[in-house]
């Protein structure tokens, strides 16, 4: 079983050494997802709802790049700044995500790459 990277115009390019998404077999592993819009400009500084919205919608972005959609998410691992961010982190990705919903795990962290994140998302998805 080989391994093929996930790259997409539709997400900033990554700044380091790593790829936006890599798929082995019929698994993707999707590189953390933070609030960078495709120019990579910051999208809701000080919003956590805008932040999840667009660490969704890039999320999106690389599935569609390897043939998937959100329904195809098996697991995500959520990184946050502030756990008091929970409900609001939820309300929106009950607007993304369907049951039967996907495994998850959110720990909080004591920093991003960027002072201004507030989250970031990452998955396992099943194709």
């Amino acid at each position: 079983m080989g391994k093929r990277a996930i790259l997409t115009e539709l997400v900033a390019k990554p700044f380091g050494i790593f790829s936006q998404g890599m798929r082995a077999g019929n698994l993707i592993f999707v590189s953390g997802q933070v609030s960078r819009n495709v120019r990579g400009e910051l999208v809701g500084k000080g919003d956590i709802k805008a932040q999840t919205r667009q660490c969704i919608e890039n999320l999106q972005s690389v599935l569609q790049a390897a043939g998937g959609t959100l329904n195809d998410v098996v697991k995500v691992t959520v990184f946050v700044a502030n756990m008091g961010h929970l409900m609001e982190i939820h309300e929106v990705r009950a607007a993304y995500f369907r049951p039967p919903y996907p495994v998850s795990t959110l720990v909080q962290v004591s920093r991003f790459t960027d002072a201004d994140f507030l989250i970031e998302i990452e998955a396992i998805v099943a194709i």
